[in-house]
C-alpha cells in the first residue's frame, strides 16, 4: 500500500482512559483493523484535550506534507495517460464483436453496403428510430451518418439489396438445417404505423396488435424448422390473410430452390380456395382445422367419440384429405377457462346497456349474443352450455400420408413462428413503424428481417455451447464492452486495446469467435 493511501486512511481520535483522562492519537484504519499511529498525549482538561487536538491535527498535516515526497513513480505515468484521454478516445465495441461476427460469418458481409451494416447491427443492440440510430453510431461508435444520407439510402434499398439478403439468409438456413427443408412454416402478422393517414400499401384492417384504428401493413414470414428464416413478402394492410399464402409460395419457389415442401400454417389460411390451389400446385400441407365449421356428419362423428387425455381420431373427408382432431385436458381447462372469462365480459357489457344489434356477430365471445325483440340484448346461455363439447379439441387438415402424432407434432412447431414474431416486435422492435414512404417501410422490414436471421444464429450458439446466458442477457452484455485508443507520447503511434471483459462477456466473445470460424469452413 502507497503512502499516500496510508496517510488517507489516518484520524485523530479521543479516547477516555481508565483514570478519568483524555487520550488524543493518531489511528490508521487498514484490512478492517485500527491501529495506534501514535499518541500526541493525554489531557485531565477540556482545554489540555483541545490543545492536543490541536498538535494532533499539526502532525497529521506533516505526515500528509511528508508523503508528498514519496509520489510513485507508476502513478505519475498512469495519471499523465489518464490525462490524455478523452470520450472519443473509448468506444463500444460490444455489438461489432458479437453481431457483427455474426453478420459476417452467416454472410451478409458479401452485400457491399457499410452502411446497410451499421444499419442492421444498430437495430440488434439498440433498436431505435433512424435519426435515434445516427446518433447511437456518432456517440458509442464514432461513426458520423448524415440523416439524409441514410434516407435517401433506404429509398433504394429493398429494390437492390432484398434479393440478395433473402438468398444469404436462405443459404444459411439450409446450411443450419443440413439440408432439411421438407417442412416449412408460414404465418402472418400486422404491423401498425403511428401516422393516421392511408395509402396504397398502409390500410386500416383486422389487426392481431388489437390497433384497429392505425394504418397497418401485413407480414408474411416462412421460415424452416426452429425458426431459422427464410423468406418474407409485405401485404397491404386490409387484405384477408388466406388470399397470401399462394402468391407467397410462387414468389418464394421462383427465388430458391425450395422444391415443394410440407407447409405449415394456422386455420387463419384455412379456405377452401387455398386448399384447391394448394392440391392443384403440388403442395402438401397441415393446416389448422375450424371443426365447428366441419359437415354435420363430421361434426357428429367427433362428438360421438368418448375423448380421453391424448387421443387422436383421423376422418377421412369426401375429398380425400384427412381430418385428424386430437383431444388434450389442458387445452379443455384453459378453452373452459378462456369462455368464462369471455361470458363475464360480455355480463359487463350487457349491464352497462351500451350493446346494440352490431354487437350480434360471430367475432369471439360475440356469437353468444341473441336479440330479443327489436332492440334487446340477451346472452344465449344454451349456446354458452352447449359450446362446452368443443373443450380441448384441436383439427388439422392435411393431404400428406404422415402419421397423425406426426402431423401434430409438425403442427406444433408452429410456436417458432409465433416466436419469430414476437422477438421481431419486442426485441427487436420492428413495430411501430414510423416511416410514411413504401419504399422506406420496405426498407425497415428488410433490415429487420436480417437482424432477425442475426438474432435467430445467436439462440442457436448459445444453445449449442449450453450457455446459461440468455438472448436477453447476452444482448446487454454487448453494450459495456469497450476499446480505448491511445497514442504513445515518444513514438507517437497510436494503438487500441480491449479493455478486460467480466466473465459473463468473455464467455459470449469466446462463443462467437469458436461459432463464427466453424461458419465460415
Amino acid at each position: 500500500m502507497g503512502v499516500a493511501n496510508l496517510i488517507l486512511r489516518m484520524f485523530l481520535r479521543k479516547l477516555k482512559n481508565r483514570t478519568g483522562n483524555i487520550s488524543v492519537q493518531i489511528i490508521l484504519k487498514a484490512k478492517g483493523k485500527y491501529k495506534v499511529v501514535k499518541t500526541i498525549g493525554c489531557g485531565s482538561t477540556e482545554q489540555e484535550v483541545q490543545k492536543l487536538w490541536y498538535l494532533g491535527k499539526q502532525e497529521l498535516e506533516r505526515l500528509s506534507a511528508q508523503s508528498k515526497i514519496f509520489v510513485s513513480e507508476k502513478d505519475t505515468i498512469v495519471e499523465q495517460v489518464i490525462k490524455s484521454l478523452d470520450n472519443a478516445s473509448i468506444r463500444t465495441v460490444g455489438p461489432e464483436l458479437v453481431f457483427g461476427k455474426l453478420y459476417d460469418s452467416i454472410g451478409f458481409d458479401m452485400v457491399e453496403e457499410e452502411l446497410f451494416r451499421h444499419l442492421v447491427i444498430a437495430r440488434l443492440a439498440f433498436p431505435l428510430s433512424k435519426l435515434k440510430t445516427v446518433e447511437y453510431l456518432y456517440r458509442y461508435q464514432g461513426i458520423s451518418l448524415d440523416i439524409d444520407a441514410v434516407y435517401r439510402f433506404l429509398d433504394k434499398l429493398n429494390d437492390q439489396l432484398k434479393a440478395q439478403i433473402e438468398q444469404i439468409a436462405f443459404a444459411h438456413t439450409k446450411k443450419v438445417l443440413k439440408g432439411h427443408l421438407s417442412i416449412v412454416f408460414y404465418d402472418m402478422t400486422t404491423l401498425y404505423f403511428e401516422a393516421s393517414d392511408e395509402d396504397d400499401l398502409r390500410k386500416t384492417g383486422f389487426s392481431k396488435d388489437g390497433k384497429h384504428q392505425n394504418p397497418q401493413i401485413y407480414l408474411g414470414l416462412l421460415v424452416g424448422l426452429g425458426g431459422h428464416a427464410i423468406g418474407y413478402d409485405i401485404f397491404e394492410g386490409d387484405i384477408y390473410e388466406g388470399h397470401t399464402l399462394i402468391s407467397f409460395l410462387k414468389k418464394i419457389t421462383a427465388r430458391f430452390t425450395l422444391g415443394k415442401p410440407v407447409v405449415v400454417a394456422d386455420a387463419g389460411l384455412l379456405s377452401s380456395n387455398n386448399l384447391e390451389a394448394l392440391q392443384k400446385q403440388g403442395y402438401r400441407y397441415i393446416l389448422g382445422a375450424r371443426i365447428k365449421n366441419e359437415s354435420n356428419s363430421i361434426k357428429k362423428q367427433i362428438q360421438s367419440e368418448e375423448w380421453s387425455d391424448g387421443k387422436m381420431v383421423c376422418l377421412t373427408k369426401p375429398d380425400n384429405t384427412r381430418l385428424i382432431v386430437a383431444y388434450s385436458l389442458k387445452r379443455a381447462g384453459k378453452d373452459e377457462h378462456n369462455r368464462q372469462r369471455g361470458l363475464k365480459r360480455l355480463e359487463k357489457q350487457i349491464k352497462t346497456g351500451k350493446l346494440t344489434k352490431s354487437n350480434i356477430n360471430n367475432r369471439g365471445y360475440n356469437k353468444y349474443l341473441k336479440l330479443i325483440g327489436e332492440l334487446d340484448i340477451e346472452i344465449d346461455y344454451e349456446k354458452f352450455q352447449s359450446d362446452k363439447i368443443w373443450d380441448g379439441l384441436k383439427g388439422y387438415i392435411t393431404n400428406t400420408t404422415l402419421s397423425s402424432k406426426q402431423v401434430i407434432d409438425n403442427y406444433n412447431n408452429l410456436w417458432h413462428i409465433e416466436k419469430a414474431f414476437r422477438m421481431s416486435k419486442t426485441d427487436l422492435r420492428i413495430r411501430p413503424i414510423y416511416h410514411r414512404l413504401k419504399n422506406r417501410i420496405e426498407a425497415h422490414i428488410c433490415i429487420a428481417f436480417t437482424a432477425y436471421t442475426i438474432y435467430k444464429e445467436l439462440e442457436r450458439i448459445l444453445y449449442k455451447e449450453h450457455s446459461t446466458l440468455s438472448l436477453k442477457k447476452a444482448v446487454e452484455l454487448t453494450h459495456n464492452m469497450y476499446e480505448i485508443t491511445y497514442t504513445l507520447p515518444e513514438s507517437k503511434h497510436t494503438k487500441s486495446k480491449l479493455l478486460n471483459m467480466d466473465q459473463q462477456q468473455a464467455e459470449l466473445f469466446r462463443i462467437i469467435q469458436k461459432n463464427s470460424r466453424v461458419l465460415q469452413r
